[in-house]
């Protein structure tokens, strides 16, 4: 499997004792990218036996409390750990203010770079890539500037079928034509097609992650077809009030957004500390996408 995903805390505006506030590690092909960085993040890696060194790319949602306050820490903690590899930080470009006073008062310089790539929450935008992936931004409506990030693996070249690389006496340089796509011809010059000589990787994954926002359908055509949306889900429907007032959604938007844009599995976070149990919350939403966790 190529993407796992670790929830370190899906807690809102407070953590409470059976939750932290909002962090998640994706691990992508061996990669590893923290999302959001709430209080408690760098201890909730330490007990998952996530290696936190290996983290190079940091994304932050917003510049509220409960999603970027662990982040100064563990950037302490890395710098304290002797870390020498940059680490590159996503997020709105006040972030970077506040990293800047706190490393002011506290008289201390990283000893890793820290590359800072500011985000503009109005659009989307592609923001990392590589020979794997590809992350984009997604506009939320939250009460402050948010991004959302999708995650979306690439195509992989098709895998050639060993057992006829001998079998027609094919050119090394002929394979990764066909892995590509290519047919082939033998040297009488017959023609296989490539269908004959590969078999296709796995489908490719992508998940979404959308935190925090209020109901909105704008961003439905950027999730579209996601195989996991992660989606906040701070109030149960009969709060739905309290939802729209502060820029949240309930457990039945949350339901709906999934089934409108064609996900396949709805993960819910991001809940108000007034719930002790969240299975009210799970089936609400499932009633309306049966295909819905809790974090």
């Amino acid at each position: 499997m190529s993407f796992k995903l670790t929830v370190l805390g899906c807690s809102s505006a407070t953590p409470t004792l059976s939750r932290h506030s909002s962090a998640q590690v994706l691990k992508v092909h061996e990669r590893l990218f923290l999302i959001d960085c709430g209080e408690g993040a760098q201890i909730q890696m330490r007990k998952f036996g996530i290696k936190f060194q290996r983290i190079d790319h940091i994304f932050i949602s917003h510049l509220h409390g409960d999603h970027f306050l662990g982040l100064m820490g563990l950037l302490l903690t890395l710098h304290l750990l002797g870390r020498k590899n940059e680490i590159h930080l996503y997020a709105n470009p006040d972030l970077e203010k506040i990293i800047d006073l706190q490393l002011e008062v506290s008289n201390t310089n990283f000893n890793f770079p820290l590359i800072f790539h500011a985000l503009d929450s109005n659009i989307t935008e592609t923001i990392f890539e590589d020979e794997n992936i590809i992350i984009k931004t997604i506009p939320l409506d939250h009460r402050i500037p948010t991004s959302g990030f999708i995650f979306t693996e690439k195509p992989r070249p098709q895998k050639i079928r060993k057992e006829i690389i001998s079998k027609y006496d094919i050119p090394f340089e002929e394979i990764t034509k066909i892995k590509m796509g290519a047919d082939f011809s033998d040297k009488t010059g017959k023609l296989f097609k490539n269908s004959e000589l590969t078999f296709d990787n796995p489908p490719t994954v992508s998940y979404a992650y959308c935190s925090d926002t209020g109901y909105t359908e704008s961003y439905l055509h950027l999730i579209k077809n996601c195989n996991l949306l992660y989606n906040e889900a701070t109030f149960m429907h009969n709060l739905v009030k309290n939802a729209r007032d502060k820029y949240h959604c309930t457990s039945v938007d949350a339901a709906n957004i999934a089934l409108k844009a064609g996900a396949k599995q709805l993960l819910l976070g991001h809940y108000s500390a007034r719930y002790d149990d969240l299975q009210p919350l799970l089936k609400e939403a499932k009633q309306i996408f049966e295909n819905t966790l809790l974090a």
